[in-house]
């Protein structure tokens, strides 16, 4: 039996490679995980924006589910897109089933160039059945708002919308500083229902910054299947998104795509 660390996705997949499951699994490559993935959507998409969604009948991702799971059982995993309530539904009922572990929401609602890639009535789905079943939830300030009904304005706001998510389930919850215009620095929280720690990061002005949340949590889910703990996991995303954004491939006219090897070769 082989030792080698296993990442899955669960996610839409991005043409432009920038998103997606195409930045989860660059993602787990980079980090030391054998990545494996479950397409839920397939979107036409470049850096301009998405042009197209096709959501996979919830029967097929249903049973690119049961594949991995009569096979290769992953170490750690992650949602990104989800789409509709079926899918969301159908998804939590088999984590639950299996047992995995080390499971990784990313509230995937909203493109960067504001296509909805969540359906409104698909959130109290999330809500009811993904949420509970959540080791780390990863939602920027949007995405936060959304799933608490709340406007996060201010550090407080972040605290009490933490703690509020918290009380939906979640175990862990790593609320994202990005989207904050109060911060001259982009400060990630982390709570635990115990301790809340604030990760520092350095703001860069740029457009490139295409699939920064699906990388993010990415990389927490591939260093958790490498066996490091959540506070590890968060410290290291932390350090590889600040990287994957600092280094820029400059590709395509609009919100271009981070460097995902940009972590390796600085640090590796």
């Amino acid at each position: 039996m082989s030792n080698t660390p296993k990442a899955l996705t669960i996610a839409g997949s991005d043409s432009g490679g920038g998103a997606g499951i195409q930045a989860d699994l660059k993602t787990f490559q980079e980090l030391g995980a054998y990545g494996m993935s479950v397409i839920t959507a397939v979107t036409a998409q470049n850096t301009k924006g998405v042009q197209n969604i096709h959501a996979i009948p919830v029967e097929m991702v249903v049973d690119q589910l049961k594949s991995i799971a009569d096979d290769l059982r992953p170490e750690a995993l992650k949602t990104g897109m989800l789409f509709s309530a079926e899918i969301i539904e159908a998804v939590s009922s088999l984590i639950q089933e299996y047992k995995w572990a080390n499971v990784v929401v990313d509230p995937v609602m909203i493109a960067k160039g504001g296509a909805e890639l969540l359906k409104k009535d698909a959130i109290e789905a999330l809500k009811k059945h993904l949420l509970p079943l959540a080791d780390i939830l990863t939602p920027n300030i949007p995405e936060a708002e959304q799933l608490t009904g709340r406007k996060i304005e201010d550090k407080q706001g972040r605290e009490d919308a933490a703690k509020f998510l918290h009380g939906l389930g979640a175990k862990q919850i790593v609320i994202k500083g990005g989207h904050l215009p109060y911060e001259n620095e982009p400060v990630d929280l982390y709570y635990d229902g115990e301790q809340l720690i604030e990760f520092e990061g350095k703001r860069i002005e740029t457009s490139q910054t295409h699939g920064t949340g699906c990388t993010f949590a990415a990389a927490i889910t591939a260093e958790l299947a490498v066996g490091k703990s959540p506070i590890e996991a968060v410290e290291t995303a932390k350090a590889f998104i600040q990287e994957a954004i600092s280094v820029p491939l400059h590709l395509g006219s609009g919100h271009g795509p981070t460097n995902h090897w940009a972590y390796r070769r600085k640090y590796q």
